[in-house]
C-alpha cells in the first residue's frame, strides 16, 4: 500500500530508516552497493546515511577499505524497537503465560499484534525450530496466511478487514496457502464466530499452529497468542483436542491480568 506524503513528511528520515531496513537476517552484512540497492538510494546519499548511522553507533564497518567494507548493524538498533516495547505492558505481561503454556504442551508459542497486513512478534517461547526461518521478537510474517494474523484480521471492524485484505500481496506460499479473496473473507467470518483459526501449511509445509486472541481491559483484540508445531509430531486434531483448551486458558489468565494493568 503507497502513502501519500503530507507536507510534513521528512524524506530525510524515511531514508534513513530505509537504510536500516535494508538489513535482515539474511543479509547482516552488506556493502554500500548492497544497501544502495536495497534501500533504494544513490549510491552517495546511501554513504551518507551509513556514516552518520555509523557516528549515532547504530551501524558498524567491517576492516577494510574502499568496496570491500562491509557494514552491520549493531545492537545499538534494539532501542528502536524496544523503546515501544517498554512503553508497552502487553509483552511482560505474556511472556510468563507464554513459558508456561509451553512447559504444558511442549510445543513452541508466541504471541503477536497486527501492523498493517502484518503481525510482528512481541512474545515468545521456542522449544525446538519449526520453520526454515528463525523467529525472533520484531519477526514479520503476512496476517492471511498465520493462525494469529487471521485471528486478529477477524477482530477488525468488516470495512477495515476488507481493506487489509485488498492491501495484502495475496501470494501462494506454499501449495496450500489460501489466497482467494472471497475465500479468505469467508475464512474470517469463520473465526470471528468460533473465536480461534487454526493454520496447517499454509505459511511453510508441514508447520500447523492454532492461534487465540487476547483482549484488552476494554474487551477489543490487542494481540494474538498460538501454538506451533510440525504435521510429523501433531495431529489437526491433537492441536485442536488437546492444545487449544489449554491455549484458550493460557489467553484467558492474559486478559485478566491486562484488566488490572
Amino acid at each position: 500500500m503507497s502513502i501519500e506524503p503530507s507536507a510534513d513528511f521528512v524524506q530525510s528520515l524515511a531514508r534513513g530508516l530505509a537504510v536500516i531496513r535494508a538489513f535482515d537476517a539474511d543479509n547482516a552484512e552488506l556493502s554500500l552497493s548492497d544497501v544502495a540497492r536495497r534501500a533504494e538510494l544513490p549510491r552517495a546519499a546511501a554513504r551518507r546515511f551509513l556514516r552518520t548511522l555509523e557516528t549515532l553507533g547504530y551501524v558498524r564497518p567491517s576492516a577494510g577499505a574502499g568496496a570491500t567494507v562491509r557494514f552491520s548493524l549493531t545492537p545499538k538498533v534494539l532501542e528502536l524497537g524496544f523503546s515501544y516495547l517498554s512503553a508497552l505492558s502487553l509483552p511482560e505481561v505474556v511472556q510468563p503465560h507464554l513459558e508456561r503454556l509451553s512447559r504444558e504442551v511442549d510445543e513452541s508459542v508466541s504471541a503477536a499484534v497486527l501492523d498493517g497486513g502484518d503481525i510482528v512478534y512481541i512474545a515468545r517461547v521456542p522449544t525446538r525450530r519449526i520453520m526454515s526461518v528463525r523467529i525472533t521478537i520484531g519477526t514479520r510474517f503476512p496476517a492471511y496466511a498465520t493462525s494469529m494474523g487471521r485471528v486478529l484480521l477477524a477482530a477488525l471492524p468488516e470495512a477495515a478487514r476488507a481493506q487489509a485484505l485488498a492491501d495484502s500481496a495475496l501470494e501462494h506460499l506454499t501449495g496450500r496457502t489460501m489466497t482467494d479473496p472471497a475465500a479468505l473473507a469467508a475464512e474470517l467470518e469463520r473465526v470471528r464466530a468460533q473465536g480461534w483459526s487454526l493454520v496447517d501449511g499454509e505459511l511453510e509445509p508441514g508447520l500447523r499452529s492454532v492461534a487465540v486472541p487476547v483482549h484488552g481491559r476494554d474487551g477489543a483484540v490487542v494481540a494474538a497468542v498460538n501454538v506451533s508445531t510440525s504435521a510429523t509430531r501433531d495431529t489437526v486434531e491433537h492441536l485442536t483436542d488437546g492444545h487449544l483448551p489449554k491455549l484458550r486458558a493460557a489467553a484467558s489468565a492474559i486478559d485478566g491480568e491486562l484488566r488490572l494493568v
